[in-house]
């Protein structure tokens, strides 16, 4: 097989590809070339949405200024974990007599800021973090580096519909708490106990407005200077470590 750069982080070709998807490599994302046509590449297409992968179609000069080898039109861009399943993970967590603890990660883009999140929630007993496929970070190097080695510890589950993972966690038993400016309920002052997932968005533009109306309950961190918003994987920690500070006390 042919390789870039570095073989551990993308592959090109489309046999290759459709080898690597076939044998249940986690992939980011895939390059397809504009406007191919032909029995082979639909071929890989499909399998690609069967799949659910992130795919994307751009110019030859995109994936020519990736590399200048044989890539036939596709370059794929491997994960560096294995992504996991967030309804086997629920069902395992109350077969073992623990309630369910998930953080839910919407648009946040930033590689340094979610490694640095996925420190802080393996520290705090989270059992999953779920990512959208569009517009979520791309499990890189640096995000591996940034989490000090906690994404090889912590479930790191991928959908292609967080509305629907959202209602699924709620049907599921969990409370749906959202991080927003737009409560003034006060985070210490919320119920953060039993089954939960933490909502956290990006602090460009915070979480969906479908995705917030999903939430059972909102909550604020109050700040007291000038600066509108904190740091996400600041954000992130704070309500985190609120919730382990309850479970503590009613232990």
């Amino acid at each position: 097989m042919d390789t870039l750069k570095n073989s551990k982080d993308y592959i090109f070709g489309i046999h290759p590809v459709l080898e690597a998807i076939k044998a249940g490599r986690d992939m980011n994302k895939i390059l397809l070339r504009k406007g191919v046509k032909s029995e082979v590449f639909t071929s890989l297409q499909k399998l690609i949405r069967q799949n659910n992968i992130p795919f994307q179609y751009v110019p030859i000069e995109k994936l020519n200024r990736i590399t200048r080898a044989n890539h036939q039109g596709v370059i794929a861009f491997l994960s560096l974990i294995e992504y996991k399943n967030i309804e086997e993970i629920i069902q395992r967590t109350y077969e073992e007599g623990r309630e369910p603890f998930i953080l839910v990660l919407d648009q946040i883009t930033d590689v340094r800021n979610f490694g640095a999140i996925v420190r802080t929630a393996e520290c705090a007993g989270i059992d999953a973090i779920v990512i959208p496929q569009k517009g979520s970070v791309s499990i890189s190097a640096d995000a591996v580096k940034t989490s000090a080695g906690a994404l090889s510890r912590l479930a790191i589950c991928r959908t292609s519909n967080l509305i629907a993972t959202a209602q699924y966690l709620r049907n599921s038993g969990l409370k749906l708490v959202a991080a927003t400016e737009h409560t003034n309920n006060f985070y210490y002052t919320a119920n953060l106990l039993g089954p939960i997932a933490l909502i956290m968005g990006s602090e460009q533009t915070g979480i969906s407005k479908p995705l917030l109306k999903e939430a059972d309950d909102l909550v604020v961190i109050p700040l007291q200077g000038e600066i509108e918003s904190l740091n996400v994987s600041v954000a992130a920690g704070i309500l985190c470590f609120e919730v382990v500070r309850q479970r503590v006390l009613t232990a």
